[in-house]
């Protein structure tokens, strides 16, 4: 499986949860609030920019938003977010992509106020246009939910941070900033998540690309039982999927203790 190259499928794959009528979306919206956040990078030479949840892409770039990095517009206008995604340290792409699906789940037990007053912060690794990483620390809020209360559209700012700790894993975490309570993205460094030997090892050929037919020959199993081992490690791990499954395990050393 080519995990790196697939890491935005965790992210995108639970957007397909995610229900509009375009009939009540009022676009107009993105205009009026692209002229501020420009003004704002303007000001405060940070980059910002608009994501759609219905279109799943960004809606806007502020003209420096790769200037931070050395980058010129001409090198991301045609390819824009997935310029940037290539840009990304590949470890902390994969961990804000699972962070970002854990903010989304928590949101969905949110009230519409608290959806608004919440705040997305992120630091992670960069490559800038000299080939070299470079800490960012990224802020995203939501600008508009449609009128089911879903997020709709996100405005997100970016700026060069303090901390250029080149070793240092990215970080998130959900600010309340109408309270200053914090809740830490970051699953704690010590775990136990119990799976069993024949759970890791199917968990570790499914990291391998295999199927679950190609399982159930290699083990001598049949593919219901290859399918309820995978049902459970799912469960045990709190993943969507066997993505997030394999990114949750190889993180904690599952996969090399099977």
């Amino acid at each position: 499986m080519a995990l790196n190259n697939d890491i935005q499928a965790i992210f995108f794959k639970f957007l397909e949860e995610f229900k509009f009528d375009e009939a009540q979306l009022d676009y107009s919206i993105i205009q009026k609030h692209s002229v501020i956040l420009q003004a704002l990078s303007d000001m405060g030479n940070s980059g910002t920019g608009i994501f759609d949840y219905y279109k799943r892409q960004f809606a806007f770039y502020s003209s420096n938003f790769g200037g931070l990095l050395g980058y010129v517009p001409s090198d991301y206008e045609e390819t824009g977010q997935q310029f940037f995604s290539s840009k990304m340290h590949p470890e902390d792409a994969l961990m804000l992509s699972i962070n970002s699906v854990s903010v989304l789940k928590i949101f969905n037990h949110f009230s519409n106020d608290e959806k608004l007053n919440h705040k997305m912060i992120s630091e992670y690794r960069m490559l800038n246009a000299q080939n070299q990483y470079v800490r960012l620390v990224e802020q995203y809020q939501v600008l508009k939910l449609d009128p089911k209360g879903q997020l709709w559209l996100a405005f997100n700012i970016v700026d060069v941070s303090p901390n250029q700790g080149e070793s240092e894993p990215s970080k998130s975490q959900l600010l309340n900033f109408r309270t200053g309570n914090i809740i830490n993205l970051e699953p704690p460094q010590v775990v136990n998540f119990e799976l069993t030997k024949r759970e890791k090892e199917i968990l570790g050929l499914v990291k391998m690309g295999l199927l679950s037919k190609e399982i159930s020959n290699k083990l001598a199993i049949s593919v219901h039982t290859v399918n309820t081992h995978r049902q459970r490690f799912l469960e045990k791990l709190g993943a969507n999927n066997s993505m997030e499954a394999v990114a949750f395990a190889s993180k904690f050393g599952l996969l090399e203790m099977a």
